[in-house]
């Protein structure tokens, strides 16, 4: 069961314009999509430096997703 306050802290903030995905104090999905490629690309190496060889291409396969985000949302925005 949801606490009280958050369930007004939540509708304020969609009315402010917020998004219902985001919490307060959070920079969006640019931002998330931005930390999960640095986050990928640090446990990639990890992966390969421990021999991990299927976790290391499947990180490695996120962090081109990840990166290949955010080169089509700052193409759109240049646009």
């Amino acid at each position: 069961m949801a606490r009280p306050g958050k369930k007004r802290a939540a509708a304020a903030s969609r009315a402010a314009g917020g998004s219902r995905y985001e919490e307060p104090g959070e920079g969006g999905a640019d931002e998330a999509v931005a930390f999960i490629a640095e986050q990928v690309g640090t446990l990639r190496k990890l992966a390969e430096r421990h021999k991990l060889d299927v976790l290391h291409h499947l990180l490695g396969m996120t962090k081109l997703e990840a990166d290949e985000h955010l080169r089509l949302r700052s193409k759109r925005k240049l646009s």
